[in-house]
Formats: C-alpha cells, structure tokens, sequence
C-alpha cells in the first residue's frame, strides 16, 4: 500500500514523477477549497514534499498523522523548524549535491558584472563595434580580494573556484572556521576589506537584512555585490539606492525580496546582472537534489533514519 504525502508545490518533473509512482501525491497547490482539501486528506497524508514553500505550524496542525517535511533544497527558512520540533515532525533538505552548481554560479555572476559581459555582447549586437569602436575596459577579478559572507560548504567551494582566478579570500561566520582564510570580525568588516562581496548565509529571521547600507558604504564605490543565498539577506531598498547613485559599483543578483514579482527598476539598471533564481538549476543537480529528497522519505517510511536530518 503506498504512503500519502501532500505536495505543496510542483516540484522538478523528474522528481514528482518518481513521487506519484512511489506514494499517493496530494496537490496542494492544485486545491481551489485549500482547507476543504485539507481535511479531507488529513487523515491519511505522514508526509510533505516541498520546494521553497512555505510550511508552518497552521499546515503541520492540519496534518495530524504528518511525520516528515522532505524538502526539495537546503534552505529550510521557509518551513518553521521550531514548530516542526514541538510537534516531533522531522525535517529534511538537500544539502552537497548542488555546491559546485551554486557555486559555479557564483563566478558567472562575479565574471559578468565586473567584465560587463552581457553588455559587451549587447553592443556587438547592435552594430556599435564598428560605428563606435572597441567596447570600454572593465575590471579583472585576478588579484582581487573576495569576502565570503557563510563560509560553509558552499561558500568553501566558492572560494576554491575564486581561487583559481587569482583572488584572495577573506570571510565571516558567526564563528571562525580552521582555514588558511582571512577572518573578518563581522559583515562591514569584511566589506571593507573586500573588492566583491559574496552573500552565502541562510535566509530567515537572523540574516535578513545582513547585508545593509552600513555593509554597502564599507564595499564603497569600486566594491561589487553577489548574491546567491537568499533576498531576505540584502536590504533591497538600499541596494537599489546605491546602484542608481553609483554608490557601488555593481551587483550580481540571483535571489530577490518579493521573487519572482522582481522591482522592475532593477531591469533599468545597467550596472546589475539579474538571474531569474537559477543557482542550482541544472539537470543534474536538480535531478540529484530529487534523489535525496524521494530516499529521505523512502527511509523515514522503511522505519529507517534519514540521510539530512536539519530538525
């Protein structure tokens, strides 16, 4: 007899396809009456699939046979954790498999707000190299120094990739980290020191809005901005005051505040580069990533302990 898990939002093809074949999958997100849907699958549903949406203590009270929160990604801010714990609920990410993707990301953005890639293929396509001439230098990355802000394992494989282009590293943590790293004392600290700044830490309540106009005036004009980790960790609002006045000079940005309803002044500027969220958006790392969350459920379901256990 299969297992009855509710899904809350449509997950990578590959993945929900593997689920409805494996387990009786309850769309949430396709229920015009949520809370009509809700009780009438509530007897029956131990477990949730999810994909960045948002499962707190009013869903988890719905369910109350619900075991398990398998979620499809690491970051877990929007699943409430202490709910999930009260109500001995365990939660589960996908933490590794998407690292080098995140990361390779990372260097793209880095690449193409200083080099002004995208720019410099626009004035090619519009006939400017002949008419105007040679397109204006841009900034290397080598000798550069990068601050990583959530020096974990992403942030490790960022650095070994920035590394490579010739950058030094420095970084912070909430505590320092046994590495041949410089330490900055904390995010204004390393933004001062730093020519780009790369966001990595956790979304939620304790990072939001880490990196603020204090964090902005330190990386000053010639200092650059990456964000992968999630929107909530930049005060937009300041970002976007800086951009427009040149108060820095760049941003690469993969995660928004309000994502995917994007502030379209963001789309008049020229000195950002804008990912519509894809960090992670390969076929093999979304195919991975898939895999541990369908095993975490196969083994909670065999009676067995899970593979990435957050709560």
């Amino acid at each position: 007899m299969k297992t009855d898990i509710l899904l809350t939002t449509p997950i990578y093809e590959r993945t929900q396809a593997v689920l409805e074949k494996e387990f009786n999958c309850h769309k949430l997100f396709a229920a015009d009456d949520r809370a009509g849907f809700l009780k009438a699958v509530a007897p029956k549903v131990r477990g949730i699939a999810s994909f960045g949406s948002s499962v707190d203590a009013a869903l988890m009270d719905a369910l109350p046979k619900l075991e398990i929160v398998s979620n499809f990604g690491v970051g877990v801010d929007s699943i409430d954790l202490a709910a999930a714990k009260k109500r001995g609920v365990i939660v589960t990410n996908t933490p590794d498999v998407l690292n080098d993707c995140v990361a390779d990301t990372t260097l793209a953005l880095a690449l193409n707000v200083m080099r002004r890639f995208p720019q410099a293929e626009t004035y090619l396509r519009s006939g400017f190299w002949g008419a105007r001439g040679a397109y204006p230098l841009t900034t290397s990355l080598g000798g550069k120094t990068m601050g990583i802000l959530g020096l974990g394992r992403i942030g490790e494989a960022i650095a070994q990739r920035a590394q490579a282009f010739g950058m030094k590293i420095q970084y912070h943590n909430r505590n320092k980290k046994d590495v041949s790293y410089v330490y900055a004392r904390d995010p204004v600290a390393l933004a001062r020191a730093s020519d780009v700044i790369v966001v990595v830490t956790p979304g939620g309540a304790g990072t939001r809005h880490i990196v603020d106009a204090r964090v902005l005036d330190a990386l000053g004009r010639e200092g650059y901005l990456i964000n992968i980790s999630r929107g909530s960790t930049v005060d937009e609002a300041a970002l976007l005051r800086y951009l427009q006045e040149g108060r820095i000079a760049g941003a690469g940005l993969d995660v928004f505040e309000n994502e995917p309803n994007i502030d379209p002044r963001f789309f008049c500027l020229d000195n950002a580069v804008v990912l519509p969220h894809v960090g992670s958006a390969t076929v093999e790392t979304r195919t991975a990533m898939g895999n541990l969350q369908i095993e975490n459920l196969r083994l909670h379901f065999a009676g067995k302990p899970v593979r990435t256990r957050v709560v």
